[in-house]
């Protein structure tokens, strides 16, 4: 989906070899974050519920900025070898510091949404070249090849905006970093214990199967007993991030299948 640069050089033995899609994310993630910030700058309300259960607005914006300081230390990690926990205090720390940031005021919340995106961005960027951990661990335990951290902080931002429910849908956002976001969302699903067996289809013309023997991220062919749910890219995206099933179909006009929480 996204073209590879030209013209890397060939690494050192022994240094880890720059790849071409984290560093074209970086730009990308300052493309959203500059696009939230204008979206946050804007909110009459943070009050608001979001897209996320139980939390309002200003919960959403303080979550995105305590992720880039997350990011951040796991960027760190990486870079020096040192392990470091991604959100101190675990699970609880997270919810207690998101909650504790999310009444303030607009002007606040964009203070520090602008800050914390400016301190991370130069450690993004420090990934393109040497690094001493090619995997961190997330929250929860999953370890992740460092050089996956831009783009898990793109799918970080534009999620997040998109919770906001203030006017920027996924039908905002390219057709190209859609795609890669659907292959990461059925990525993901395939890997739990028991997968739905699905077939999506884009109005677009892709299509993803997910579950079954011989599944596989842009496959075309079925597998065996599969569902059919076809939508636009931004339709199909808004149900497997945020099992909002209100721009997908299926192929009997049935609601569409349940999804695992987590995935």
């Amino acid at each position: 989906m996204t073209p590879e640069l030209g013209g890397a050089r060939t690494p050192e033995p022994g240094e880890s070899t720059p790849q071409p899609a984290a560093a074209g994310d970086l730009a990308l993630v300052a493309e959203h974050t500059a696009r939230l910030l204008d979206t946050t700058r804007s909110l009459a309300d943070t009050s608001a519920p979001s897209l996320c259960e139980g939390w309002s607005r200003g919960h959403v914006v303080t979550h995105v900025a305590r992720n880039a300081e997350a990011i951040g230390r796991l960027a760190q990690w990486a870079l020096t070898g040192t392990p470091q926990e991604m959100y101190p205090g675990g699970t609880e720390g997270r919810d207690g510091a998101i909650e504790a940031g999310a009444g303030r005021p607009v002007s606040e919340l964009v203070a520090d949404l602008a800050d914390t995106a400016a301190g991370l961005a130069p450690r993004l960027a420090a990934l393109s070249g040497p690094r001493a951990a090619e995997e961190v661990e997330l929250r929860g335990g999953l370890r992740v090849p460092s050089v996956r951290l831009p783009f898990l902080r793109l799918r970080e931002v534009v999620y997040h905006h998109v919770d906001l429910d203030a006017g920027f849908g996924f039908a905002d956002v390219d057709g190209d970093l859609l795609c890669r976001f659907i292959d990461d969302a059925v990525s993901r699903l395939d890997l739990g214990r028991h997968p739905p067996v699905l077939q999506l289809t884009s109005e677009e013309g892709d299509s993803w199967s997910v579950g079954g023997a011989g599944s596989s991220v842009g496959s075309t062919a079925s597998a065996p007993g599969a569902g059919s749910v076809t939508g636009t890219r931004a339709g199909l995206l808004l149900w497997l991030a945020r099992r909002i099933p209100d721009a997908v179909r299926t192929r009997d006009g049935q609601e569409p299948p349940h999804l695992p929480r987590g995935a």
